[in-house]
């Protein structure tokens, strides 16, 4: 079994509490609009990090994160990317059984197809009336488990 602690959107204000929510994670993924270097930093204290660029991610040190990630874990493969609306594959022909993606602010957990597709929400600032959020799958013997948290 692999818990996965899933973030987005910090736009560089990775809250106390997220770190709290996210303590106990075997990996953290991070689907974009990360905002500092630092953030990053503060992850990689408590598991091993995937990070992909979002459209904030523009100065320099953010060229070492890919726009698209690719994990298996547990068996399972996990597609991640910053805005659903750019996904240019279909997850299911792929053997994709997860895709990850950030950037609405938009907490979700939904199947469709065979395919879970997670959104975190977001844990930097808050937007509009929107909550903050991050979200934690369960990976464990093929199967999958997502949760949103609310901070």
């Amino acid at each position: 079994m692999k818990t996965i602690g899933v973030l987005s959107d910090t736009h560089g204000l990775l809250r106390p509490e997220a770190l709290f929510a996210l303590r106990g994670s075997d990996l953290i993924i991070h689907a974009g609009d990360i905002g500092a270097p630092e953030v990053l930093e503060s992850l990689r204290d408590l598991a091993p990090v995937f990070a992909v660029r979002g459209n904030v991610d523009r100065d320099a040190w953010a060229t070492a994160c890919p726009k698209t990630q690719v994990l298996e874990v547990e068996g399972v493969l996990l597609y991640v990317l910053h805005d659903l609306s750019e996904l240019k594959l279909d997850p299911l022909a792929a053997d994709f059984r997860v895709v990850i993606s950030g950037h609405s602010h938009r907490p979700s957990v939904k199947k469709d197809g065979g395919v879970l597709y997670l959104n975190p929400g977001s844990v930097g600032r808050r937007r509009f009336s929107l909550p903050v959020t991050v979200a934690r799958l369960v990976v464990e013997a093929g199967q999958t488990i997502a949760e949103i948290v609310e901070l």
